[in-house]
This record gives structure tokens, C-alpha cells and sequence, in this order.
């Protein structure tokens, strides 16, 4: 058969579900590559999986020449899933050309429910074991998990030892979940080769306990905010004031707060300006307040802020 694979999202970030289709059917005999518009017109594909991830991604525009056409990813469908026979198989790196990288879920499900996320309905709220790390990495140099909530797994002093036995850099990419972190837990991630950790502050219910976790680990850690990630939502049901007390309390907490946006289109101008001063960590770490911050000002704004600086001087007065 004729495979054909659409990354709709793009190639910047490898697909995993893409690549263990591709290693399930070149295992058997089948062509596989990803979909070229012109080679469908001269011999249709027997079948084109198409993945997309993500709701701001701009859907697939070029017609597809295939005799099936099966469409997956979160943005698509939240219950088609892969079948067990695909799920289990090592995945195909060289469809993206990766070498020293492993892709993959350890775990899958979180118990947080939380209501900007999709994962409780598409993987429910239970984090449950799905592999082990030998289905997807084998000796590569770094290992990517994309998993919503390991620390919430009952499986997850086996999962970090197996982490801690590769020797291989980890990235939990989806951060960890510092209001589960325990002293155990915090000695066993330290064995890990890790170049940064994420945790994430979403919301103003469990603050007091989010910092004391988080100042524990910072204590605990001694590592330097240079590795020291913390997620920081906004433009979800927080107001500003509760978004600059995050950025401001992670910062003296040795932390480097990363500002994402939800739903950015539509983010008022205030929100975007966040990110930019914190999220540029060489103009966060020079400019101490976010009200000294003025990105890009149009000409007409900075004379007008140029002349209130000079009257406030007394040259106008």
C-alpha cells in the first residue's frame, strides 16, 4: 500500500503518533511518506493519516487524493485513538530526521481537571502507566516526555528510577506537578540528568501551598533560576494583579516565571506586553518592574513619553 502522512501542525516538533504509524506499516512492506499533493494526483494514496494537535493551527488547504483519509490528534477527534498494535510500536525517528532524541508517554491522564485543558477528556483522570521508557528510547542522548502528570501515576518510583538509569538528559516538557512533590520524589529527580525543570502556577486557589513546594525544592534543589522553570498562565480566569504577584513572587523565589497565554488571538494588548518583557529573559532580568517596560512604542507615543519626561524635569514648566 501507499501511505501518506500530514503533520498539520508542522514539522517543527515530531509527531509521535505519525511516527509509530510510519514504523508499524514500513515493518510491513508498505510505502510510506508524507503526503506530496502531486504524487496522489498520478497514483491516489490507499490511505493519509492526518494529525493535528493543535486548535490554532490553520487546517490542511490543498486537496488530498487518497482512497481513505483518517483524521486524528486533539484538534481532530479526542476518542480516536491509536490501536494497540501501533501504540506499542518504537517509533520511526527518521521520518523527522531525529537522531539523539526520544519522543514519548510514559503515563498518560492527570487528576487536576482543569478546565483550559483537554487531557481529563481525552485521556481521563487517572494518570496511568502506558509504557516503559525501552518502547520509545533506546541509547539516545536526550529523552522528551510529553506526559501531563507523572508524579501522579502510581507507578512513578519505577518510571523515575527507569529515568535515572538511562544517564540521558530528560525534558518533562509538560512540567511536573510541584503540589504532589515530596522529599522522596525530589531526591530521585535530582539523579536525573536534567538540564531544567518546569512547574506551573495556573491558578490563585493552592497558591500558599505551590509556594511552600516550591520553595522547598528551590531549598532542597539549590539549583539556580537559570533551571528553575515555572509555567504561568494568564488570560484565564486570573486578573492582572494576581499575574504580575506570580511573576514578581517566583522571580524572589530564584525561579524563571514563563508567561503563557491562553486563547492569545484575543489577548488584550497588556497580557502580550507580559510576555514579552518576562518571557525575553535578558530585558526581565534588566528591567525590574513591568511599568518601566515599553516594547516597540510607535514614534508618536515615545515623543509623547519623551516630552512628560522632559516637562516632569521642569524644562516645559
Amino acid at each position: 500500500m501507499k501511505i501518506g502522512l500530514i503533520d498539520v501542525d508542522g514539522h517543527n516538533f515530531p509527531n509521535v503518533p505519525l511516527m509509530k504509524i510510519s514504523a508499524h506499516y514500513k515493518k510491513r512492506g508498505h510505502l510510506v511518506e508524507f503526503y506530496e499533493p502531486l504524487s496522489g494526483i498520478y497514483e491516489p494514496y490507499d490511505t493519509v493519516f492526518m494529525s493535528k494537535v493543535f486548535s490554532f493551527t490553520e487546517d490542511y488547504r490543498f486537496p488530498i487524493y487518497a482512497k481513505k483519509i483518517i483524521k486524528g490528534g486533539t484538534s481532530y477527534d479526542l476518542k480516536n485513538k491509536l490501536p494497540p498494535e501501533i501504540e506499542t510500536e518504537y517509533p520511526d525517528y527518521s521520518l523527522y530526521n531525529v537522531e539523539k532524541i526520544g519522543y514519548g508517554f510514559l503515563t498518560r491522564g492527570c487528576p487536576r481537571g482543569c478546565e483550559f485543558c483537554a487531557v481529563q477528556d481525552k485521556e481521563g483522570t487517572c494518570s496511568t502507566k502506558v509504557a516503559d521508557l525501552s518502547q520509545f528510547w533506546r541509547g539516545q542522548r536526550e529523552i522528551k516526555l510529553l506526559d501531563p502528570n507523572l508524579l501522579a501515576c502510581g507507578d512513578k518510583i519505577d518510571l523515575l528510577h527507569q529515568l535515572i538509569d538511562s544517564k540521558a538528559y530528560v525534558d518533562f516538557t509538560q512540567g511536573l506537578d510541584v503540589q504532589l512533590m515530596s522529599e522522596e520524589l525530589s531526591e530521585l529527580i535530582m539523579k536525573i540528568k536534567i538540564k531544567r525543570i518546569h512547574f506551573a502556577w495556573d491558578f490563585e486557589k493552592n497558591s500558599e501551598i505551590i509556594k511552600s513546594k516550591l520553595k522547598r525544592f528551590k531549598e532542597f534543589s539549590g539549583l539556580d533560576y537559570t533551571k528553575l522553570n515555572v509555567y504561568v498562565l494568564v488570560n484565564f480566569n486570573t486578573d492582572f494583579e494576581f499575574d504580575l504577584e506570580r511573576v514578581y513572587t517566583l522571580r524572589d523565589m530564584g525561579y524563571n516565571p514563563y508567561i503563557m497565554i491562553y486563547d492569545k488571538e484575543h489577548a488584550p494588548q497588556n497580557i502580550r506586553r507580559l510576555q514579552r518583557w518576562v518571557n525575553n529573559r535578558i530585558i526581565f532580568r534588566t528591567v525590574e518592574r513591568f511599568e518601566d517596560y515599553k516594547p516597540n512604542l510607535p514614534d508618536k507615543i515615545k515623543r509623547q513619553e519623551k516630552t512628560k519626561n522632559t516637562a516632569s524635569d521642569g524644562v516645559f514648566v
